[in-house]
């Protein structure tokens, strides 16, 4: 992580594909502390639509939280592989769905002067992987 950056751990999951779906994630400010957690309960998805809105829920907190234009570095970790990809714009998104939140996402990045997104195994992403799955257990 980058010293004066603006980190932001996300994960979506689904208990099926389709099934129950949660998303994740914590904002990390430049000093290291937490700005923001979420974990939101998002009915029935498939795991790619929950990583996606994992990732806007984290965008969204971290624009709320430092205003627009957000000047800092923005640094996003995602343990989906394929998203990261996609925002990097190395995968074609085919679904239409998928299509939409990827739209969502450049929208809320037009707010921040830099972002970049790295992949991490799973074991690297356990804050956000967490309040995924309490946003299921829940079920609200």
């Amino acid at each position: 992580m980058k010293s004066g950056a603006i980190t932001l751990f996300a994960d979506g999951g689904a208990r099926g594909n389709p099934g129950p779906a949660g998303a994740g994630a914590v904002v990390y400010g430049p000093d290291g502390s937490v700005i923001a957690q979420v974990s939101k309960y998002l009915g029935t998805k498939t795991n790619n639509w929950a990583e996606y809105e994992a990732l806007i829920e984290g965008l969204r907190h971290a624009k709320e939280h430092f205003g627009t234009p957000v000047e800092h570095t923005v640094q996003v970790f995602l343990d989906s592989e394929l998203i990261v990809k996609q925002m990097k714009g190395e995968y074609k998104i085919k679904h239409p769905e998928l299509k939409k939140q990827h739209a969502h996402v450049q929208e809320l990045l037009s707010s921040f002067s830099h972002v970049s997104f790295a992949h991490v195994p799973r074991e690297k992403n356990t804050v956000a992987d967490q309040l995924a799955n309490d946003a299921m257990d829940r079920k609200s």
